[in-house]
């Protein structure tokens, strides 16, 4: 594994504890605050399944999935912020970290689709 890959594992732990500190100091808005919590742990979940997937596909597979929750996980922070329950700056930081996150995933999938 590159040093790359691992910058964007490491990358999608510390988004994902972000993400769980802010909820934590949420109040109200479970349900939103579940889905916004699974979603985004999911994203590092499949880029770390992604490490030892069986196939080209299958790793393309992964990767996809996570891009798939990053958006997911742009929905539910931005359901939280105009529920009044995050302030704008948490929202920016959380949405610029997930963007630059996504970016990443677009480009390894882009990257991996153009070697096969």
């Amino acid at each position: 594994m590159t040093d790359n890959k691992n910058q964007l594992r490491e990358d999608c732990i510390a988004f994902a504890i972000a993400v769980s500190d802010i909820c934590d100091e949420v109040k109200g808005c479970s349900v939103f605050v579940n889905q916004l919590l699974r979603s985004s742990s999911s994203i590092g979940a499949n880029v770390h399944e992604a490490k030892y997937a069986q196939s080209r596909a299958d790793f393309i597979n992964k990767l996809e999935i996570a891009l798939k929750e990053s958006s997911e996980t742009n929905y539910w922070l931005e359901l939280i912020f105009r529920k009044g329950k995050l302030s704008e700056e948490q929202y920016r930081s959380l949405q610029n970290q997930c963007g630059s996150i996504r970016r990443r995933l677009i480009a390894s999938v882009t990257t991996v689709k153009a070697n096969k």
